[in-house]
């Protein structure tokens, strides 16, 4: 495995194993530096949402460093504002066009109950991801959009979706790292044939002071985030980590000359719950 290999989608999309997160990356010189810096050390594969503010910025680091079109992968996700058919399909544009480009090859439903659509009524937020995954749907068909799927899905949320759909996520990005796996919706996914895509894959900072993860970093001679990062991959899952740190974002792409055994792999997962765990999506207050 290496930094240009990929997964592949059920619709044969193939998608790099691992990504570049661009959560809580200011808008302007930040965002843009990170992205260009990531996509200098190799990275194909950028992660960004409207609400993250910063799709202009990675937009224009995208052009600046000259990469090919055909060799990126660019998600970007809706945000809670726009759960309908034709907001959705407008939110999509507006992401395009922020970001300078004809398509994106993935684009999610960023959460499924967001608190506006919760005082419409309890079944609300069905209704609301029926209408927008038709959307998603007509952009998919319409190759605006390469691959389609959601984001703080749970169980419930996808079989809810799954009466309506025509076409199933492709995608289920999701909180995951030792603390906090998930591992019923894991397996609902990888049954489902929905890839497993894993943002804070290093559990947003709570796990790198933890002398389990401290000691395997010292025995494999890596960095504790790699060490999560490749905890991650060993799993199957698609991390997503994030840094504006030039020298942190080059050395996240050094996980692919080793693997954990399966005793180590045993032993992060015995972290589940000592850090953060994921929002539940039907609590949300956003």
């Amino acid at each position: 495995m290496s930094l240009t290999d990929t997964y592949t989608l059920s619709n044969g999309v193939k998608i790099p194993v691992l990504g570049f997160g661009t959560w809580q990356s200011a808008d302007g010189d930040v965002a843009y530096q990170a992205v260009k810096w990531a996509l200098d050390a190799g990275y194909r594969h950028i992660d960004t949402a409207a609400i993250y503010g910063n799709e202009s910025s990675v937009g224009r680091a995208i052009k600046d460093a000259g990469v090919p079109r055909e060799e990126l992968f660019i998600t970007s996700k809706l945000w809670n504002d726009a759960h309908s058919h034709d907001a959705s399909l407008e939110a999509l544009d507006t992401s395009l066009d922020k970001l300078g480009l004809d398509y994106l090859d993935l684009y999610l439903i960023h959460w499924p109950n967001p608190s506006g659509i919760q005082a419409q009524g309890s079944d609300a937020w069905k209704s609301a991801n029926a209408d927008t995954w038709r959307a998603f749907e007509e952009a998919y068909a319409s190759g605006k959009v390469k691959a389609i799927g959601v984001s703080n899905f749970q169980i419930h949320h996808l079989e809810a979706l799954a009466e309506t759909q025509n076409i199933a996520p492709m995608v289920n990005q999701n909180f995951l790292n030792p603390s906090d796996q998930q591992a019923d919706l894991v397996a609902y996914n990888t049954a489902h044939n929905i890839l497993n895509e894993a943002y804070s894959p290093l559990g947003t900072g709570k796990l790198v002071d933890l002398p389990q993860v401290s000691n395997l970093a010292e025995k494999y001679g890596k960095s504790i985030p790699q060490i999560l990062i490749r905890w991650s991959l060993d799993k199957g899952f698609l991390p997503l980590p994030k840094s504006t740190h030039e020298s942190y974002i080059q050395a996240n792409t050094d996980v692919f000359d080793f693997t954990l055994t399966p005793e180590d792999i045993g032993s992060l997962d015995k972290l589940q719950s000592v850090g953060e765990l994921h929002l539940d999506a039907d609590k949300a207050t956003f």
